[in-house]
Formats: structure tokens, C-alpha cells, sequence
């Protein structure tokens, strides 16, 4: 296992009621990552998007990134994912790009996957895609399955416990969080990036990668910050049945799961919070 540096400790200016102190500050770090695409029996790859994210769990993120793209939908789509070794690179450079590799049957055109994405992207590496492009890729709208519930109780408390829970959030005060909430309030799984859409791309493949796609159809995912359309789409590719953000969610989220039968809550702060969509999945208590 390859580890990288999430944090890295700079000189900075401390300015306290007109006092000025000359100090270290632990800050997180920022670097690209290059996601490339390649097929068995084919050394050829292509370099399919670049996102900027905190180094960590980066074979998690290209899988979950792929997953949430459409690219892949089963463990076995991925057959290896492994960091560029190439002798002209520098050293940092190789640890910035990960080429995964398919498994022949996919029988995918790479050239023809890079340009629908790229068509389809309207920010950048995020991927947005219309409503109707998510039906014709697949995505239905979620089942109403009583036993998928959670209550009012179980949510209250439950965004300052995941920000207890991070790590290096507790030490720089500036990584997003995604966490994985049982409906009795367990904490499944967190993962911390710079970017919130990392962090969930990050806790999908993490799921994809270890066989667990099930764990996440009977949970409640928890970000930090606010929901966007991207967030609430890696989601429904997951069928994660309740999405829960500390922040406001946009308006195209809302619209995301309103169509998709999905629960939105927002501004989920102690025991408050907003349903935006799906409240048949939140129970009241007593």
C-alpha cells in the first residue's frame, strides 16, 4: 500500500487582536490525479479525466469515480488499478495518475467513452448530466421499502459525531467528509477529501472494491457542506436511499430526488434539519 502525505506544515503569520505571531500551521495538501483507461491486452491508455483531490484512498476514488460515471457497475469490471511507473516521470508525477484497466468483455471504446464525457460534462471533471441522460443510462427511481427508515433520534448528533470522527479534519479544518450512517446510528465508514464529491467517490470504491455495493442500499449518507447534483447522482448510481448534507442542497439535487424517489435532507445541524424530498423514509420518534 502506497501512502502519500495528506498535510503538510507551512510558516504562517498568526494575526490575534492586533498581535502578530510567527508560527506552523498544518494545511492540507492538493494535487492532481490523473484517471486513465486502459483494457486488457492493450498497453495503450487514455487519459479519461484529471480531478484535484487530497492524496489517500486514490484507487477508491477511481473506482468510485467510474462507478458513479457509468463506466463500471460490478467489482469484476475493474481487473487492475495501479499508479503510472513510467521512467519519464518524476517521482510525484507517478503518484498523480492511476490507469485503470478493464476486463476485455466490457468491450468498451475508450475513444468514444472520453468524448461522451467530456461532451456531457458541464464542470469540469464532475461529470453533470441531464435527468434524461441518467434514465437512458439506466437509473430508475428507488423502491419504497418500509424497512429502509431512519428516525428523527438517530440523526440528531449525528454531523457533530462524523466531524469528531476526522482525522485530519481536526487538524487542518479544511477536508470535506463522507460518511456511510447505519439506521440505528453506527458509523460504517468515513472518508475525507478537499472535495466533497471525492469524498464520496472515495467511500463508493471503497464499497465497489470490497464487495460491500449492498451495505450501502440500506444506509444514510452523510456529507459535509452542501448537496450538489453530482453528490445526489453518485448516489442514485449506488441506490443510497437517504442523503443527509450539513449544508443546502441546489436546486437541480432536490429536483434529482424528487425524480428518483430518493430522501433529501439539508442544513442537518444537531437535532434540526430539512426534508427536501422522500420524508416518507424519516421516522418520527415516539
Amino acid at each position: 500500500m502506497i501512502t502519500r502525505a495528506s498535510t503538510r506544515h507551512r510558516t504562517i503569520l498568526k494575526v490575534r487582536d492586533g498581535r502578530w505571531q510567527q508560527t506552523k500551521d498544518t494545511v492540507v495538501v492538493e494535487e492532481p490525479l490523473e484517471i486513465r483507461l486502459a483494457t486488457a491486452g492493450d498497453p495503450q491508455s487514455i487519459a479519461l479525466a484529471t480531478v484535484m483531490r487530497t492524496p489517500g484512498a486514490d484507487v477508491e476514488l477511481a473506482a468510485g469515480f467510474l462507478f458513479g460515471e457509468g463506466i463500471v457497475r460490478e467489482r469484476y469490471d475493474i481487473m487492475t488499478i495501479r499508479y503510472c511507473v513510467d521512467a519519464e516521470l518524476d517521482e510525484e508525477a507517478r503518484f498523480n495518475t492511476l490507469i485503470v484497466t478493464l476486463r476485455p468483455e466490457l468491450d468498451l471504446n475508450l475513444d468514444h467513452i472520453r468524448r461522451l464525457f467530456f461532451v456531457s460534462s458541464s464542470c469540469g471533471v464532475c461529470g453533470k448530466m441531464s435527468l434524461e441522460a441518467l434514465r437512458l443510462r439506466g437509473c430508475t427511481p428507488l423502491i419504497d421499502d418500509p424497512t429502509l427508515q431512519v428516525r428523527c433520534s438517530v440523526l440528531a448528533g449525528i454531523d457533530q459525531r462524523v466531524q469528531q470522527a476526522q482525522e485530519l479534519f481536526s487538524r487542518t479544518g479544511g477536508l470535506h467528509a463522507a460518511a456511510l450512517i447505519s439506521f440505528d446510528g453506527q458509523i460504517h465508514a468515513l472518508h475525507e477529501d478537499i472535495g466533497r464529491h471525492n469524498a464520496v467517490d472515495k467511500l463508493i470504491g471503497d464499497h465497489l472494491l470490497g464487495g460491500r455495493l449492498d451495505l450501502l442500499r440500506r444506509s444514510v449518507l452523510l456529507v459535509s457542506g452542501r448537496v450538489s447534483f453530482e453528490i445526489m447522482q453518485k448516489a442514485l448510481m449506488a441506490q443510497i436511499p437517504i442523503v443527509a448534507a450539513v449544508g443546502a442542497p441546489s436546486t437541480l439535487a432536490v429536483t434529482l430526488a424528487q425524480h428518483f424517489n430518493m430522501t433529501l435532507i439539508g442544513f442537518l445541524r444537531g437535532s434540526s434539519f430539512n426534508i427536501y424530498a422522500g420524508a416518507g423514509r424519516v421516522g418520527e420518534d415516539g
